[in-house]
């Protein structure tokens, strides 16, 4: 562990994690820390498991062994109870939105409220004119289906339902993947700027080398079936294997960084 993370909270510990699919072994004593406040970016190659290991996190796909704890919870054997306690407090931006494509806009929004709660429709109405405004849409986007939306709404209004409950920390799977560089560039602002209005910890997957300069805080390189390394962009600059020197090191990172280093001035 980096001097000083002893001291920071952890909202997502994993330890000795295992994932198999009958013989295929995607990881296999994986450890991870999540910190309150971050944004953590999760790199790695095709087939080393980042969505699963997203999906293990919030009890969609069932581990193998060993452990995963989410805001105090235990993920792995956790009572219903608990577990249907725990999701009120994260958020979840699938790819593309993943929105239910027979529900408008707004009641897709609705869908996580009225799961939890019994609120007033006109309550309902406000909460998703609020969270619209949140996501940078206009409330004429809430009768809208999904169907009518760009890619770029879509991951919009996907991340106002993932900020229904208000969320402490919020999960995405690839948030700028299909976007053009100007759009995914404004959705990467929009991210770190609710991250810091709303005190979010932020665990996101994603190939996006622009992404991870812009407003990750730290990165968790997956391979070898494992966490091989995680740190700021830094540590990823030094670090000799192959894999990690190829990916941070690439013409497209190079761009990357051009791109971080004129945007700072």
């Amino acid at each position: 562990m980096a001097a000083g993370e002893q001291n920071r909270e952890r909202v997502i510990t994993v330890r000795g994690l295992v994932n198999r699919f009958d013989a295929h072994v995607v990881h296999d004593n994986l450890d991870l820390d999540v910190y309150r406040g971050e944004v953590l970016g999760v790199v790695g190659g095709s087939g080393t498991g980042k969505s699963v290991l997203l999906r293990t996190i919030i009890a969609l796909n069932q581990a193998a062994a060993g452990s995963i704890d989410l805001l105090g919870t235990d993920m792995v054997n956790g009572d219903p109870e608990a577990l249907r306690a725990v999701r009120q407090r994260f958020g979840v931006l699938f790819q593309d939105g993943a929105l239910f494509s027979s529900l408008t806009v707004a009641q897709n929004i609705q869908v996580p409220l009225k799961e939890f709660y019994d609120l007033p429709e006109d309550l309902l109405d406000e909460i998703v004119a609020a969270k619209l405004h949140m996501v940078g849409l206009s409330s004429d986007a809430g009768a809208k289906y999904p169907a009518e939306l760009s890619g770029g709404m879509r991951k919009r209004a996907g991340l106002a339902r993932a900020l229904a409950l208000d969320p402490e920390v919020v999960f995405f799977d690839e948030p700028t993947a299909g976007l053009d560089p100007i759009g995914a560039a404004a959705f990467d602002q929009l991210v770190r700027d609710l991250q810091q209005a709303l005190g979010l910890t932020v665990f996101m997957v994603t190939h996006d080398l622009d992404s991870l300069y812009a407003i990750c805080d730290r990165i968790a390189v997956l391979a070898e079936k494992k966490v091989l390394l995680a740190g700021p962009m830094e540590m990823m600059l030094q670090d000799k294997h192959p894999w990690v020197m190829e990916y941070f090191h690439g013409p497209r990172a190079r761009a990357a960084a051009i791109t971080a280093a004129l945007d700072k001035r």
